[in-house]
């Protein structure tokens, strides 16, 4: 069966692009898989993919529409001055409005005789829903949560979405959400995001490290737990918070470690080319975000045997964590209760090995070859 995945840059580094990558190298066992990108950012992926699977780019451009390298000034990119007026540009991603990607992106649909179309976010949900051909199998994935999106954008959804042959979820909460939304007008499934099978690593003494992983953005609440952080360090000065990430909010994060104090303590470590080493020396893992779909970071650092500190934002930790068993279910954006979950796994190591020993079995059940048997269940019933 021929598989075609569409996403915005594969070049990048984030948990959507992961997910695609490890979905696309499972199924090309089995399948003639091919990813297309939307933008490109950089000359090569960032992220280990299949050498089977075909990566092609239908743009040579930059998400904010300037062309890579040097040749003249796009004369489309001005109309990124208007708001973009489709559906889909309600997707924050795809505000601005440039015709001839839309265009590119319609082509490359149409350009396919048969198989699966899989699209990989709101705008290209969108954009295959009004205009992919119907000989396709379309299938829109929701890499975050429905109720994260704006309402225009809500009802957008919930007049296109009806037009594919299915939608996939991450989380039980959001397949319920979209259940309330979209009635029984479109196939809803729940697959979850699935990991590459780790290696078991030689057991090894861990750091007194608390972990944390992911872009330097609002999203991920870094600031809520370089606050947390800070009544931890006064208990446990021997215990460091290292987080893995780059993004817009470093500056920000630095000022504030210096206002409290904990330069020694806290340290923004940048992007790493071996998080699951980074995991393997660690003693416990922190999740902070905002809002998610299904972290990968989550399910990669309990395989790795992390116990977790992890606010149940929406959605995604409540489907993983459970609260005394793998880890630490904090409410959301409580600063306090994740300052006394991670204090609890540090002071009682009993209990943070029995955690450590449950997060383990749980990765195990998100292993892409479990998740990959999904997908291709979904795939024989919709061909």
């Amino acid at each position: 069966m021929n598989i075609r995945y569409l996403l915005h840059n594969a070049y990048g580094i984030g948990g959507t692009i992961r997910t695609v990558f490890n979905q696309a190298s499972a199924l090309c066992e089995h399948h003639d898989v091919e990813i297309a990108s939307v933008y490109r950012s950089g000359d090569a992926p960032q992220l280990p993919l299949d050498p089977r699977v075909r990566l092609v780019s239908l743009t040579d451009l930059h998400d904010n529409g300037t062309r890579r390298g040097p040749g003249p000034r796009r004369v489309w990119r001005k109309a990124r001055m208007f708001r973009n007026p489709l559906p889909h540009g309600r997707d924050f991603r795809y505000r601005r409005w440039d015709p001839m990607v839309d265009l590119t992106v319609i082509r490359y649909m149409w350009a396919q005789r048969d198989g699966v179309l899989i699209t990989t976010r709101p705008a290209l949900n969108l954009l295959a829903a009004w205009a992919g051909p119907r000989r396709l199998i379309r299938i829109g994935q929701d890499h975050m949560n429905f109720g994260s999106y704006r309402p225009r954008l809500q009802d957008a959804i919930k007049r296109a979405y009806p037009r594919l042959d299915a939608v996939t979820v991450l989380t039980r909460a959001d397949l319920a959400s979209y259940r309330e939304a979209l009635g029984e007008r479109v196939r809803l499934v729940r697959i979850p995001n699935g990991i590459p099978v780790r290696p078991l690593v030689p057991g090894k003494e861990r750091a007194p490290v608390v972990a944390a992983a992911g872009r330097l953005t609002r999203q991920k609440g870094f600031d809520l737990l370089v606050e947390a952080f800070a009544p931890v360090h006064a208990a446990h000065p021997g215990w460091e918070l290292h987080i893995f990430g780059e993004g817009r909010w470093r500056p920000k994060l630095t000022a504030r470690i210096a206002e409290l104090g904990l330069e020694g303590s806290v340290r923004l470590r940048g992007l790493s080319r071996d998080l699951d080493g980074e995991f393997a020396k660690a003693s416990v893992f922190a999740l902070s975000s905002r809002r998610e779909g299904l972290p990968m970071v989550l399910l990669e650092a309990m395989s790795a045997g992390l116990p977790v500190a992890a606010f149940d934002c929406p959605t995604g930790p409540a489907d993983v964590v459970e609260d005394g068993v793998n880890g630490v279910l904090v409410p959301a954006e409580d600063v306090a209760g994740m300052a006394a979950g991670l204090k609890r796994l540090i002071e009682n190591g009993s209990e943070r090995e029995k955690m450590a020993r449950a997060a383990r079995e749980t990765g195990e059940r998100y292993a892409m070859p479990v998740v990959a048997e999904q997908w291709e269940r979904l795939l024989r019933d919709l061909s």
